[in-house]
């Protein structure tokens, strides 16, 4: 499965869009970009091994960890990788599916939430 750079850049904004206001309306100061794969030093921070791969990353402070000083700071940044996401992607339905599924995912970490409270949210807990 492959497409153009273009149409990957189209299904994020579509993602976006389709994500309930309510996920959106506290995401300030936030880029979100798109590469074809993590760089060597993402890789190295979060201890990838060769054989592992990543969706997605948000990088920058949580909302539940900004405080009164919190200004004049770079934007955080959450980048979805289009490589992998195409790699486990049979159909065009399945890349927008799993967009979706990774912005929502990198939202949640930029309202502060671990990995834990993230699946315990999506499998309904």
């Amino acid at each position: 499965m492959d497409i153009s750079d273009e149409a990957f850049e189209s299904i994020i904004a579509d993602a976006m869009d389709t994500l309930p206001e309510r996920f959106l309306k506290n995401v300030s100061n936030v880029a979100i970009v798109w590469e074809h794969d993590p760089n060597q030093e993402q890789r190295e921070r979060l201890k990838l091994r060769c054989h592992e791969s990543l969706f997605g990353l948000y990088e920058g402070i949580p909302l539940t960890q900004r405080g009164n000083g919190y200004n004049l700071v770079l934007p955080d940044k959450i980048t979805i990788f289009k490589n992998p996401i195409m790699h486990v992607s049979a159909t065009l339905d399945d890349v927008k599916k799993q967009v979706k599924h990774t912005l929502w995912h990198e939202i949640a970490h930029h309202y502060g939430l671990n990995h834990d409270r993230i699946h315990e949210l999506e499998n309904g807990e």
